[in-house]
């Protein structure tokens, strides 16, 4: 049992540092060196995608995994644990099959650089909102995943003590 809490702490540390690094260094610094918003937000769609899909994939690993060997477990730390993934989860599949499509969708019929449009243009209006609802659901994750590592941590400790 310690090597499946050891994995899956593993797993969720892995997919949190991952978006970090998206969030804190790899976003900023696309847009701060490519020559182009429309090229630097390319590269920043496919990695965040990557990211979207890991979470997705580990999320429901972890869930999965949070259903083996439950005794000794307090129930309602599980149970906080499995809606901790769940938002994780939930909020990647969202960012990626909702927002991220209707970012697309929306780019496609600009047709053009957004920051061609005007400050007020409607569709470039819109585009805002999306990439803050984007933003808004990748730290909703972040914060999921965070506190879910907490948890599972601390049940590995606790699972520590009780095999001495």
């Amino acid at each position: 049992m310690n090597w499946l809490l050891d994995f899956r702490i593993l797993l969720l540390g892995w997919w949190l540092g991952a978006a970090c690094f998206f969030s804190f260094a790899v976003a900023p610094s696309a847009f701060a060196v490519l020559p182009s918003r429309e090229l630097a937000g390319s590269v920043v769609n496919r990695t965040l995608a990557i990211i979207n899909y890991g979470g997705i994939i580990i999320g429901l690993i972890l869930l999965a995994s949070s259903y083996v060997s439950q005794q000794n477990v307090n129930r309602i730390k599980l149970r906080l644990e499995q809606g901790l993934l769940l938002l994780l989860t939930a909020a990647c599949a969202f960012g990626q099959f909702v927002i991220a499509v209707k970012l697309s969708d929306l780019r496609r019929q600009i047709g053009r650089p957004v920051e061609e449009l005007a400050v007020d243009n409607s569709m470039r209006v819109a585009f805002n909102d999306l990439h803050g609802y984007s933003v808004t659901i990748l730290l909703t994750a972040m914060i999921a995943a965070l506190i879910a590592f907490f948890v599972i941590v601390r049940r590995a400790k606790n699972y520590g003590q009780q095999s001495l």
